[in-house]
């Protein structure tokens, strides 16, 4: 019996060594140039060059946003994009950095007043040729002593950018969640010399905190974020601009999600041509759910929904298109003692791959909202590591036809 016994034990343990060795194989860790205090990680990939931005905190006041570069899979030595003291530093809401042809832009949360819920989007930027950052514009038009974040920035046109942000204008005079108006969301242009234009309203009551997202399809911009209704349904919802005009807020699916408050978990985008893919947490009827969506039309109409991952995802998604029919999708989930990235493959057709686990990691709110870029053959990963209560960004990259 004790034999037996033996025997099992060793052949767990071989088990066990076998599954640590072929995960160590699969996901290959980067040395990140970041330091101890940094979070916060946001990358950024086209055909060209592929970015990472975080924020190091110096002190109890002062705070870093720096940035890095990837070549021949590796990260350069980190450069300084700003120091300021009084910004919002939030687990959900992020600094972004993108580029456009040698142009640089990037932003942060600027505290506008002692609440803790009034801040402005002030963005950076760096000129092609340029060797110095100009910082600290204002992105959006009023004044208002209230919420503006949860940006997304994209290349667009030329050398400009495409920017939509949440913008707590209406909400004035009331307290976070306590609005007398609601939250809206809003777009704009931005030139390479951090010039505004064109800013636009897109819906005028939407969800107060989830992160947005958007794509340049073939027709134009697409924006998708969480709406709200009046009777607080808070479900999917794409704007598009066609020739000119941006299109009425329409559903991308009707989950109808029923919830007082926001839930802090915003779908994420991709699009090749008018090829478009969505995905996004929803938690209707009690039931926590990944889904993906695949469009041909730009997000005139959508494939039905795809269910990823089990009854334990928590959202914090991410996407990245392969090609017209194929896209690797990023979430986290959790077990009995731990959260995970998880990572897997998902075709228009319903077909899903086996799940890759990224990395094991708290499942606190200080870990935030993981990364994901495709760079050619390779997968790229980044996210906030918390241990010992000392956060640290880390990165990896998986092979692309690891995913089968």
């Amino acid at each position: 019996m004790r034999l037996l016994l033996g025997l099992c034990c060793f052949l767990l343990i071989v088990s066990c060594a076998e599954k640590s060795k072929k995960e160590a194989v699969l996901i290959n860790y980067i040395d990140a140039p970041s330091g101890p205090n940094s979070s916060l990680p946001n990358m950024f990939s086209n055909t060209e060059h592929t970015l990472m931005s975080w924020v190091e905190k110096v002190d109890d006041s002062t705070t870093q946003l720096k940035h890095t570069r990837l070549i021949d899979a590796a990260w350069q030595e980190p450069q300084l994009i700003i120091q300021d003291r009084d910004w919002f530093v939030n687990w959900a809401d992020f600094p972004m950095i993108a580029e456009n042809n040698g142009n640089l832009i990037s932003h942060v949360l600027k505290k506008s007043a002692t609440e803790t819920f009034s801040y402005d989007v002030r963005l950076n930027v760096l000129p092609k040729g340029e060797s110095q950052w100009v910082t600290n514009m204002q992105l959006h038009s009023d004044a208002t002593k209230t919420e503006h974040g949860f940006v997304t920035l994209l290349p667009y046109k030329e050398d400009s950018f495409f920017v939509t942000w949440l913008d707590g204008r209406n909400t004035s005079g009331s307290g976070h969640d306590q609005h007398g108006g609601a939250m809206s969301i809003r777009s704009a242009e931005v030139s390479s010399k951090g010039m505004v234009s064109n800013e636009a309203l897109l819906d005028d009551r939407t969800c107060d905190c989830c992160q947005t997202t958007a794509a340049i399809t073939a027709n134009g911009p697409v924006v998708i974020y969480r709406d709200r209704s009046e009777d607080e349904v808070r479900d999917m919802a794409i704007v598009r601009f066609v020739e000119g005009e941006w299109t009425t807020p329409k559903a991308i699916y009707n989950d109808n999600w029923q919830i007082k408050g926001c839930p802090v978990n915003g779908p994420k985008s991709a699009a090749i041509a008018n090829n478009l893919v969505v995905a996004w947490f929803t938690a209707a009827n009690n039931e926590a759910k990944v889904k993906v969506v695949f469009s041909s039309d730009g997000g005139e109409s959508f494939e039905e929904p795809i269910r990823i991952g089990t009854s334990n995802v928590m959202g914090r998604v991410d996407i990245a298109l392969i090609d017209s029919e194929n896209a690797i999708v990023s979430w986290m989930e959790t077990n009995d003692t731990e959260a995970q990235i998880m990572g897997v493959k998902v075709h228009k057709s319903g077909k899903i791959g086996v799940p890759v686990i990224i990395s094991r990691l708290d499942a606190s709110r200080k870990t935030g909202f993981p990364q994901m870029e495709l760079v050619k053959d390779k997968v790229y990963f980044a996210w906030t590591d918390v241990t010992n209560e000392i956060e640290t960004v880390k990165t990896a990259y998986v092979l692309l036809d690891r995913f089968s």
